[in-house]
């Protein structure tokens, strides 16, 4: 590690309190795997070359095995690095919850449910307090905001958590919106039309009055899993990030709005948005999670009032359409999910959201099943939890369910079409995908046709035991005690023949 990124990550504070944050996250993950970040020194254009320079690591086979995150330490145009495609992998995201890939969507399910209240402390402790932009001081040019994919409408902030306030009963509630720059002072903010941010804009206009929004960028992993949540009620996100980290997310009061914004975020910008729709401006197109530009339209304007960041920042961006966007949601929705639907199905033993599926829009579920028509149980809550699934297949436990190939073998060897399939029309759906449809099957809308394929076995039949070696011998047979590579004198025989 060279001496300014150790610099880097050890910058912080002097009343640092030792709490759980993006620069604890990454020195945890260079000292599990110093592959899994890499640095780039070379000056690099906003405007596509950061997120190119990622797409061909991909791409490239000495590089596509982990996928790294990448840190640009000179963004054309700002002083302050940039940090993306950090949770690009589940990999890197279970770490963040102290687990591995195989055991990450228990451990969410298990940490979700039980949630941390937030800690607050003073400004004094608090390293995004370091540096403080007022009014027109506040300005957005100051940090690496990028052009991510070729028709993106402008530059976007991907990676804030967009904190604001129920004006009923004072809850905070947080997620993760796209936000296009309109101006040195000015963001659009896209959120759907269905979210529990779209509720709380609406009862701020019903009551005539402006809603605040503090914009968080840079924290642990953690807090951004968390946005991506969608607890009961309005609300609860924030306490999903201490649980998360399991380590109380440490809040301050916001210089300009009456928000708690993370007291050990990299930068925080405050606004407030009219809730007028003539001060909506046009927004997109955007590359969004079905992978196409999707969701153009007038959208809220933040009117920037302060943005409050350490002396030395981190801006981190989240690469939209990309593998990084799937994986964030994909991870937060399964673990959240999988507690969903044990609440009406305890017997379910794992959920995936496949990156094949955008980590939305397909959902594979293992059970032990005790009954015909549980399968169905499963389906109906997953889909009323994730509204953006719109194919669901359950298998049994005995399928491996982040394994495609064994649940399409389930599929192929264990469901009929004519009995095993369910289609449900006229469902709410992930609104941003494009062949949703409206009451009109012709017109543009939010409605999707959803289908159930129940791939496990019927009970009570004589279906036939699926092949395979005993486990006891598999599970105590250690290849690398018994295989090698060829020797010198070995290869000389092939090439020789």
């Amino acid at each position: 590690m060279t001496e300014s990124l150790q610099e880097l990550l050890n910058g912080q504070s002097s009343s640092a309190t030792g709490s759980k944050d993006l620069r604890t996250f990454l020195r945890q993950l260079v000292e599990h795997d110093r592959d899994q970040l890499l640095v780039v020194d070379r000056e690099v254009d906003p405007v596509f070359e950061a997120t190119s320079l990622v797409d061909r690591l991909r791409r490239d086979p000495a590089y596509s095995a982990k996928y790294p995150a990448v840190l640009f330490t000179n963004i054309k145009g700002s002083d302050i690095p940039l940090l993306i495609n950090l949770h690009g992998t589940y990999e890197r995201l279970a770490l963040a919850i102290d687990t591995d890939t195989k055991g990450m969507v228990e451990e969410f399910s298990r940490r979700e449910k039980h949630q941390v209240p937030v800690k607050e402390v003073s400004a004094s402790e608090a390293p995004v307090k370091e540096v403080v932009l007022k009014g027109p001081e506040a300005q957005l040019s100051k940090l690496p905001i990028l052009k991510h994919n070729e028709l993106d409408g402008g530059k976007y902030v991907t990676s804030a958590v967009s904190i604001t306030k129920d004006p009923e009963t004072g809850i905070q509630n947080a997620g993760i919106f796209r936000a296009q720059l309109q101006g040195e002072q000015e963001l659009n903010l896209m959120f759907g039309p269905y979210q529990t941010t779209a509720y709380i804009f609406r009862e701020h206009r019903d009551r005539g009055r402006k809603m605040e929004v503090a914009m968080v960028i840079g924290h642990h992993p953690g807090l951004m899993l968390s946005g991506t949540t969608n607890p009961p009620g309005i609300g609860g996100e924030l306490e999903v990030a201490g649980s998360l980290m399991g380590d109380s997310l440490e809040m301050v009061p916001a210089e300009t709005v009456d928000l708690l914004v993370p007291a050990r975020a990299e930068i925080i910008i405050e606004g407030v948005i009219d809730t007028d729709p003539e001060t909506f401006q046009m927004e997109g197109p955007f590359g969004e999670y079905p992978l196409y530009y999707t969701g153009t339209g007038a959208q809220p304007v933040v009117k920037v009032q302060a943005i409050t960041m350490r002396e030395k920042p981190i801006y981190l961006g989240l690469f939209n359409a990309s593998p990084e966007h799937l994986a964030l949601g994909g991870l937060a929705r399964t673990g959240f999910v999988l507690t969903r639907i044990r609440d009406v199905v305890p017997n379910v033993t794992n959920v995936h959201l496949p990156l094949s599926g955008t980590a939305r829009m397909h959902a594979y579920i293992s059970m032990r099943k005790i009954a015909d028509g549980e399968p169905h149980l499963a389906a109906f809550n997953l889909l009323a939890y994730n509204g953006a699934t719109k194919h669901v297949w359950i298998v049994d436990d005995d399928i491996d369910v982040t394994n495609e190939a064994e649940v399409m073998w389930a599929m192929a060897t264990r469901f009929q079409g004519d009995k095993d399939m369910a289609v449900i029309n006229n469902s709410l759906g992930g609104w941003l995908n494009p062949p949703t449809y409206a009451y009109k099957r012709d017109e543009k809308g939010s409605l999707e046709t959803k289908i159930i394929f129940d791939c496990t076995r019927p009970l009570n039949s004589n279906f036939p035991a699926k092949a395979g070696v005993p486990a006891e011998v598999r599970d105590r047979i250690d290849p690398s005690q018994y295989v090698r590579s060829l020797n010198e004198d070995e290869l000389k025989l092939f090439s020789e023949g």
